[in-house]
C-alpha cells in the first residue's frame, strides 16, 4: 500500500510541479543533514571546526579511488547504486561513518551504469569547482580541498570530455580566483546562465558546510538552513540552502543537466531536491525523500501548498 500511495503522490507531483524544476539536476553530498562530514566536527556556535590536520573531503578522494583509481577510467559500467554502496564500505573501511546519498529533482533510475553526463546531453559541458582549505585562518583549516578539486578537474576532462576553456575553478591557493562569497555566487550565476537546453553542468564543492539557524522562521524542518562557508565568511557571511536554490535550481533551463557534487557537513538537502537514494542498504530504487518539505519547495515558487495534490 505504501508504494501505491507513493507512486500516486509521485505521479501528482512530476505532473503539477513548478517548470522551473523539468530540468534534470542531480546531486551527491558525503552526508546526511544530521552527519558531519569526515574531517569536521559538528558545528555547535558558528566557529569553523578543527579537523586535526585531517585530509579534506572524504567524499571526493574516495570517488575518485572507485571511478579513476591510478588516473584510468575504472567504472566497468558501475550503477550509481553500486557507486554510492561502494563508497560507503570504503569509507567505513577507513573509519568514517558518513552515508553517501544522491538525490534529484526527478525521479532517476539509479541502477543504470554512473555517469556524470547523461546520453542525452549533447550539448555543451561546462563545470564549476571550488575548493576552500581555508589558508590563513585561526581554526578549521582544511588540507585536501584543493587535492579534491584539481584531482577532479583532471577526472572530468579524461573521462568525460570536459575542455579547459569551459572549466572554472576558485581556490584560496593564492593563484586561483579566490573563492569568495561574491565570487562564489557570481560563477554560479554565471555557469547557469550560459546553460542551454542539452547542456551538461557539473559543480563540485569541497570545504566546510554547516548549519546556521533558519532566517525564514519555520521553514526548514529542523530549525536550521544548511549553508557552505566561503572564504570570507567572517565578514561576507555564509551562502545558504535558500540562496543556492535561487541563483542554480530555479533558473535552470529545462532540457540542461546539472550534476552536484557537495563534499562538505550538513550537505545532504543544499540543494532543496525531492526525490533521495541513500546509500544505507535499505534503498534498491529513488523513491520520493519521506521527510521532504513540499510546502516550502511550492513557496519558493510562490505557490501554494493547498490543494496541490487534490
Amino acid at each position: 500500500t505504501m508504494g501505491f500511495l507513493k507512486k500516486a503522490f509521485r505521479d501528482v507531483f512530476e505532473d503539477k510541479k513548478p517548470k522551473e524544476l523539468k530540468a534534470d539536476i542531480r546531486m551527491i553530498s558525503g552526508c546526511e543533514d544530521a552527519q558531519t562530514s569526515a574531517d569536521v566536527s559538528n558545528v555547535a556556535s558558528f566557529c569553523l571546526p578543527d579537523p586535526a590536520g585531517r585530509a579534506g573531503g572524504a567524499c571526493t578522494s574516495t570517488m575518485l579511488n572507485l571511478l579513476y583509481k591510478d588516473h584510468q577510467d575504472t567504472r566497468e559500467d558501475m550503477s550509481f547504486v553500486e557507486v554510492l554502496n561502494k563508497m560507503r564500505e570504503s569509507l567505513q573501511e577507513r573509519g568514517f561513518t558518513q552515508i553517501p546519498q544522491m538525490s534529484a529533482s526527478a525521479p532517476i533510475d539509479v541502477n543504470v551504469p554512473f555517469d556524470l553526463v547523461p546520453n542525452e546531453a549533447t550539448g555543451t559541458r561546462r563545470a564549476l569547482l571550488i575548493g576552500i582549505n581555508y589558508v590563513g585562518h585561526d581554526q578549521g583549516v582544511l588540507s585536501g580541498c584543493h587535492n579534491d578539486v584539481l584531482n577532479m578537474v583532471e577526472y572530468i576532462k579524461s573521462v568525460h570530455g570536459f575542455e579547459d576553456e569551459n572549466i572554472t575553478v576558485l581556490l584560496d591557493d593564492g593563484e586561483h580566483e579566490s573563492p569568495t562569497k561574491a565570487n562564489i555566487m557570481a560563477a554560479y550565476q554565471k555557469i547557469v546562465s550560459q546553460a542551454e537546453a542539452g547542456d551538461s553542468l557539473f559543480c563540485h564543492y569541497s570545504g566546510h558546510g554547516c548549519k546556521i539557524r533558519d532566517d525564514d522562521k519555520g521553514e526548514e524542518e529542523d530549525g536550521f538552513d544548511e549553508a557552505l562557508v566561503p572564504v570570507d565568511y567572517t565578514t561576507a557571511g555564509l551562502i545558504r540552502d535558500d540562496d543556492l536554490f535561487d541563483i542554480v535550481i530555479k533558473p535552470m533551463p529545462d532540457g540542461a543537466h546539472l550534476f552536484c557534487l557537495f563534499d562538505c557537513c550538513h550537505s545532504g538537502t543544499i540543494l532543496d531536491l525531492p526525490y533521495l537514494f541513500k546509500a544505507d542498504g535499505t534503498m534498491e530504487v529513488m523513491e520520493i525523500d519521506d521527510s521532504f518539505d513540499f510546502k516550502k519547495l511550492l513557496g519558493k515558487f510562490g505557490q501554494l501548498a493547498e490543494g496541490f495534490f487534490d
